[in-house]
């Protein structure tokens, strides 16, 4: 039997296995990705059956026949499409630097293709070739996994990777996984190529700056991968350090680690130089730590939720069709550590896999799209898997019967939970491939549908339109564009933290915007925006969507914008001749509150609301604001600017009360006369007078009460 496996061992020593390897792996990574692709064009197919007739299918054929099942996906069109055309970083062409893609380098790799011909939903044509190129990246890179197995153990590699739905329906998606596991593969083949030169005493720079390089542009591709890259960059310098000492493992350490370092704090010295805010759009929108109102203690409760939450869903649902069979796979993939010739590389798998979990934990929506934050750990995982597998069985075969019948009879048992595993992964298989088709068909139904109404339906055409998705509607509209969530970015205006605080905060920031480059159409779900379509939106048309599985709505409606009730809001009313206005304090406006040092004495407080009553002065108008729920005894502090030192001024609030209260007002640390307001239905404007000796160029400001308010605006006026 020995005899036999030996022989069957040289078919994969030759001077072709490499070629052999080569073509078996392209060969799963086409198969899996046309079985994708195909469910697509099966579901388009269909979509265009059913809208065969309507006004728009001729625009919509025109388009090409492809889609993509994520309308994130889109983001990076968008990004590619204004980087092709001369505006890298921008979301929207003309709205200026953007920090809300997801990703700094893969844009322009997809710009590339735009450039050279991949249009419109063709795109998604050089993002499937660029996935598949990749894919196949990865599984060349992945053999040194198996450098010290027999060769043929490497080819477990590519169906391990690509035998799950759920990883290879992210790998063909067109999000960025797989160009990230590519760039790790050419991250693992410098790392292995340093270990061998410092077990055999050569030089190891050269190996280490590659390895930097790598790093480097796993980074720019995905910042989550700053401690994948820490894994391989602190595993080499302590690997170095044992065996050529402090001073080579210290330079190992820097020439490998410090490119990714200087990519992170780059982009973050950048962000705040032209965004005012060094954190990017999409950390701010999604991640748990930047939600102003959650304690330490909640987001730590949620980080722990959202780890057991990857394992959970990823074991129980994405790699079994029960919750019992999934946990094979963490089976298999504990074998890799036990043999010496399997460990290093089971220790660097585990840490990347470990870290990654650990650093997404912190996004809240890594239950969303299909787990797809999730994916690169899984990755990972079923690469440990298939080292396990190879390392089992090689330590069987070549042995004698009654010698190793201990190993035959773990191998055996390897065997059968695996091919238990793969009984219970064709359903689950076979679920990602018809989701990954209707998932496309939907974005293709609604969210392109919807772009082409607005940019060959709507008279007259829209000079801006606001919406909740920045990806597909933009991309087909080709119309300048204002992400109210704040991935797409707009002029240095905090979108992202503005709608954390709530709607209002947007609408503060849209009321900055100069009201001829106002949106003038929006595109939302009505149940994503609480009463801003009722307020600022008159229907227009709706674009459903059936059988939705991957759509936030049923319905995407689109509105004639109408912001006729900014008009006041900035103006105080009721001030009595003779006062102006010096400066004021626009409550919920984030800029505003920024400028004036507004300040609330207890943290994690102050909910924004906002109110569209009757203009005070003119009834038959409406006036809207923004504010914030102040709670009671918590104190607004700001400062207000430019008086004339030793001319009285006065402080006008603008409230609005369902209950009595008694404000406390105070300036430069002396309390003014106590200010009591009657509960009203309206807006009320309220004055505290500031004596004239307390007046100086600049007035701190302090507001309490014991009783909850709803604090919106502040005027600081003065006599001229």
């Amino acid at each position: 039997m020995g005899a036999t496996l030996r022989r069957g061992a040289r078919l994969f020593t030759g001077d072709h296995e490499r070629l052999l390897y080569t073509s078996f792996a392209a060969a799963c990574t086409l198969w899996v990705a046309l079985l994708f692709f195909s469910s697509m064009r099966q579901q388009i197919l269909m979509l265009y059956a059913s809208l065969e007739g309507s006004p728009l299918i001729a625009e919509l054929k025109q388009l090409g026949p492809w889609s993509a099942p994520l309308d994130d996906v889109f983001i990076h069109f968008d990004f590619a499409r204004a980087t092709a055309r001369g505006y890298p970083f921008q979301w929207s062409e003309g709205n200026g630097y953007s920090t809300g893609g997801t990703s700094l380098l893969y844009p322009f790799v997809l710009a590339f293709g735009y450039w050279i011909g991949f249009r419109r939903l063709w795109l998604m044509v050089w993002a499937a070739i660029v996935a598949c190129v990749s894919v196949l990246g990865l599984l060349l890179s992945v053999r040194r996994l198996f450098r010290d197995l027999p060769g043929w153990t490497a080819y477990l590699a590519p169906p391990a990777v690509l035998c799950t739905g759920a990883l290879s329906w992210n790998l063909f998606s067109g999000m960025e996984v797989a160009f990230l596991l590519g760039l790790w593969g050419g991250t693992l083949v410098a790392w292995d190529n340093l270990l061998l030169r410092g077990r055999e005493g050569t030089a190891v720079t050269g190996a280490a700056a590659a390895m930097g390089s790598w790093g480097a542009l796993m980074v720019a591709t995905r910042p989550e991968a700053v401690t994948t890259v820490a894994v391989f960059s602190l595993s080499a310098t302590a690997y170095v350090l044992r065996r050529r000492g402090w001073r080579m493992s210290a330079k190992v350490l820097a020439v490998t680690a410090l490119p990714g370092v200087l990519i992170v704090c780059g982009q973050a010295l950048v962000n705040h130089w032209l965004t005012g805010d060094a954190a990017a759009a999409g950390a701010v929108a999604k991640l748990e730590i930047y939600d102003p109102f959650r304690s330490p203690e909640r987001v730590l409760a949620d980080w722990l939720f959202f780890v057991r939450y990857q394992v959970e869903r990823i074991t129980q649902y994405h790699l079994a069709d029960d919750s019992r069979h999934g946990w094979v796979v963490w089976l298999l993939a504990v074998l890799p550590l036990v043999p010496r010739s399997t460990r290093r590389y089971a220790l660097l798998l585990w840490g990347c896999a470990i870290t990654w979990v650990l650093v997404v934990a912190l996004n809240g929506q890594v239950r969303w799209q299909n787990e797809r934050y999730a994916m690169p750990a899984l990755a990972w995982l079923l690469l440990l898997s298939a080292l396990g597998v190879g390392a089992v069985t090689t330590q069987t075969a070549w042995q004698g019967w009654r010698r190793a019948w201990p190993q035959l009879a773990i191998g055996a048992s390897v065997t059968v939970a695996l091919a238990s595993f793969l009984v219970h992964q064709q359903t689950r298989f076979r679920e990602q491939l018809w989701f990954f088709g209707r998932a496309s068909r939907n974005i293709l139904e609604q969210h392109v549908q919807a772009g082409l109404l607005l940019r060959y339906a709507i008279e007259p055409p829209p000079s801006r339109i606001a919406l909740g998705d920045a990806g597909a509607i933009p991309y087909v509209a080709d119309l300048p564009a204002l992400d109210l969530i704040g991935l797409g970015g707009y002029r240095q205006m905090p979108f992202a933290r503005a709608k954390r605080l709530g709607i209002g905060a947007v609408l503060e920031l849209v009321e900055r915007i100069p009201p001829t480059e106002r949106p003038d159409v929006m595109a939302l779900y009505p149940s994503w925006w609480d009463t801003l379509p009722a307020w600022f939106g008159r229907r227009i048309v709706e674009v459903p969507v059936r059988g939705n599985v991957i759509c936030g709505g049923a319905s995407k409606v689109l509105y004639q914008s109408d912001w006729s009730a900014f008009a006041a809001s900035a103006t105080a009313t009721g001030l009595e001749p003779g006062y102006a206005v010096v400066d004021h304090v626009d409550v919920a406006d984030l800029l505003d509150e920024r400028s004036h040092d507004y300040q609330l004495s207890v943290p994690r407080t102050g909910q924004v609301i906002m109110r569209i009553l009757p203009h005070p002065e003119r009834p038959d108008r409406d006036l809207w604001d923004a504010g914030r729920v102040v709670p009671p005894n918590v104190v607004e502090s700001f400062v207000v600017r430019g008086f004339e030192p030793g001319v009285a001024a006065r402080i006008v609030v603008r409230i609005a009360l369902a209950q009595a209260v008694e404000l406390g007002i105070s300036v430069s640390g002396r309390s003014l006369a106590p200010v009591a307001i009657e509960a009203h239905d309206g807006w009320q404007h309220v004055e505290a007078a500031v004596p004239s000796d307390l007046v100086s160029a600049d007035l701190h400001v302090a507001v309490s009460s014991k009783q909850m308010r709803n604090s919106f605006h502040f005027w600081a006026v003065q006599q001229r």
